[in-house]
């Protein structure tokens, strides 16, 4: 139903209804003091808890950056260079005079012209500025 604001979870397909607390922990019919009761409940808590975060929460972050190729550095692109010396605010701008590609033809350094002069930079050290705005 599109109206339903209810998503489908594990829970569900486990039990027919979502989880809404933390599942019951089954304790062995010997009869247990009332710390060793609580250690055993605790440690089932914590184990949920570490799977459910190692388990799930890992599939619901995806890195797009790695799934989709960034556009290359071209010649006459505007760029600002990035110093770790220095401010953001204070980071020189430049324009790229001469790429020089990897094997795999990706743009792995740049030429740029800055109002002091010639620099030669790694693109991971360049922020390419947008022009068609």
């Amino acid at each position: 139903d599109p109206a339903d604001l209810e998503c489908l979870t594990s829970g569900h397909f486990l039990i027919g209804c979502p989880l809404l607390a933390v599942p019951e922990v089954k304790i062995p019919a010997q009869t247990h003091t009332l710390v060793n009761r609580w250690k055993l409940v605790n440690q089932c808590v914590q184990s949920f808890w570490r799977r459910w975060r190692n388990e799930y929460l890992q599939t619901l972050q995806t890195r797009s950056r790695w799934l989709t190729d960034n556009p290359n550095i071209d010649v006459d692109d505007l760029v600002i260079i990035k110093d770790s010396q220095t401010p953001p605010l204070k980071w020189r701008m430049g324009r790229v005079t001469e790429v020089f590609p990897g094997a795999d033809k990706v743009v792995r350094v740049v030429r740029l012209k800055t109002a002091t002069g010639t620099l030669t930079r790694p693109v991971v050290k360049v922020v390419k500025l947008p022009t068609n705005v």
